[in-house]
């Protein structure tokens, strides 16, 4: 009876170690079998359990782990976003200082010819130009100056029946000297006339104010009713604005000024009556005008004083207000221009000059330009959330000093001092507001 009862015992404890050694040996194959499996190198979607050839291209088969999967730390897990979404950095960290501000600001700008004091010469009677003493535009000439020659037949036809007229009706005379005044004879020439006996072929014409002439189709150009003078002198602060907003500079480099041209009219041409041929600007009176960005714009206003002097050379300045304001698109370009009229001093058409203006802005934060980074269209600086810096779009406006006024409201943020040191030449900033 004994011996059956230990018997039993033993087959029980040999079926229990039969049992845990092959659920041992169960699940070791299968562990071998869920973590062993063999892929091709060159084609991934190759995949068995036990080694051998490709069937695409006879490589040896290698072995992969499939059952470890890398699990990222949560603490890292925000550092391993983009670089053009977040960056990584260690530097100076700034705040914006809020308003008011008040700036002096330096304009670029040239002084050109008060269109509201010109003369108009037109043909009186139509002819033909023996001689002209008009060698370019923008010439000077003095009121009486000799400008041009002109022989007109209805005009010898008129000189022939006041000769007649007063040999015969002297009392209809000056009704014949009415008419050569309204054709434009001069009286001393109607009475060299009538002394003489002779009549004059070649008619002289005469300046009619002191200035600066310009042949009449050099007047109109692209731009609209503006002397070449004019137009070219606004392309040259339009290049300053450009040159201003890239570098941060105010003058411009080499500026291309016409102030002289040929003329297209010779000697030879024939004019008809009632014909504009030149047009003479006084320069009793001259125009300053300054060009300032629509950020700017929005700041000054009629009446207001600025001081302004020859682009280089601060002695020779001047004061000013302004007389109009004009907003203008030229050439794809938007800008306001701000005219300064003031009587004729030292300064000549065409030079280029600077003008300083106190503006003061309520509005907006400001922070050094470093920290604003231009994205063409729109601008971003970087702000500061727990360990890295991320890109944030903001509206700005004006530029200058060296700062940039914000107008989006970053007053509690965290700003990186040096935008440009955290963009990455190889990546495009994405913002993430």
């Amino acid at each position: 009876m004994r011996n059956n009862y230990i018997a039993n015992i033993v087959t029980g404890l040999c079926m229990i170690l039969t049992l845990v050694a092959c659920t041992g040996n169960g699940d070791q194959k299968a562990e071998h079998a869920h973590t062993h499996l063999y892929t091709c190198p060159m084609h991934p979607q190759i995949s068995q359990d036990h080694p051998g050839k490709c069937p695409i291209c006879g490589m040896d088969l290698v072995l992969k782990e499939t059952n470890k999967e890398m699990v990222a730390d949560s603490s890292i897990t925000l550092l391993t976003r983009p670089v053009n979404e977040q960056v990584i950095a260690s530097v100076p960290i700034i705040k914006a200082e809020p308003g008011p501000q008040q700036f002096t600001f330096e304009v670029n700008g040239v002084v050109t010819y008060d269109t509201r004091n010109k003369v108009t010469l037109s043909g009186r009677v139509s002819g033909r130009i023996e001689k002209l003493m008009i060698k370019y535009n923008f010439q000077p000439v003095r009121k009486g100056q000799l400008i041009m020659e002109v022989y007109s037949p209805d005009l010898a036809a008129a000189q022939r029946e006041i000769l007649y007229i007063a040999a015969t009706s002297p009392d209809m005379l000056s009704r014949s000297k009415e008419r050569l005044l309204l054709l434009g004879m001069q009286p001393v020439q109607i009475n060299q006339v009538l002394s003489s006996g002779k009549i004059l072929y070649h008619i002289p014409v005469y300046s009619t104010a002191d200035g600066y002439i310009l042949e009449q189709s050099s007047v109109t150009s692209s731009a609209g009713n503006l002397p070449t003078a004019t137009v070219s002198a606004t392309n040259t602060i339009m290049s300053s604005m450009q040159l201003e907003n890239n570098t941060g500079l105010g003058v411009a480099s080499n500026p291309a000024i016409q102030t002289t041209s040929p003329l297209l009219l010779r000697q030879g041409a024939y004019i008809n009556a009632g014909q504009p041929l030149f047009t003479i600007y006084q320069s009793k009176s001259l125009v300053a005008e300054f060009a300032f960005t629509p950020a700017m714009a929005a700041s000054i206003k009629t009446g207001q004083k600025l001081l302004f002097f020859p682009a280089g050379d601060k002695e020779g300045s001047q004061s000013g207000s302004i007389g109009l304001i004009e907003p203008v698109q030229r050439n794809g370009e938007n800008f306001t221009l701000a005219r300064v009229y003031f009587r004729n001093t030292r300064l000549r058409p065409g030079q280029l000059i600077t003008a300083n203006i106190p503006v003061s802005f309520t509005k907006g934060w400001w922070l050094p330009q470093k920290a604003v980074r231009s994205l063409g269209n729109t601008s971003v600086v970087f702000k500061k959330k727990d360990v890295v810096f991320i890109p944030v779009t903001v509206a700005t406006g004006v530029v200058t000093n060296g700062m940039v006024q914000v107008l989006t409201d970053i007053g509690d943020w965290e700003l990186a001092s040096n935008a440009a040191y955290l963009v990455d030449s190889e990546s495009f900033i994405k913002t993430s507001e």
